[in-house]
């Protein structure tokens, strides 16, 4: 994760329509890991491009979107029961 940044995506919104066009865009930038929440391992440029997408898509009067930024220290805290396991950089293996 040399420069980029895990940021949690946790929405609600009212509209299927909505919801589902969102959920969709989001798959751009990150894995879903629940039905209204996203994992992304973004850099700064590619996370204000995923803000702008998601502007377009809400209704600010309606829905309600949050980002949280989680430091590197605290994803290794993050605890997972389940299948799934928590988004991450696939290892690179140099021959």
């Amino acid at each position: 994760m040399v420069d980029k940044k895990f940021i949690l995506v946790v929405y609600d919104i009212s509209s299927d329509k909505r919801r589902t066009r969102l959920h969709k865009r989001l798959k751009d930038f990150g894995t879903p890991v629940q039905y209204s929440v996203f994992e992304c391992l973004l850099k700064p440029q590619d996370f204000g491009k995923m803000k702008t997408a998601v502007r377009k898509i809400l209704k600010p009067r309606l829905d309600h979107v949050r980002y949280y930024l989680i430091c590197g220290a605290c994803c290794k805290k993050i605890e997972v029961l389940g299948q799934h396991e928590v988004t991450s950089e696939p290892d690179v293996l140099i021959v």
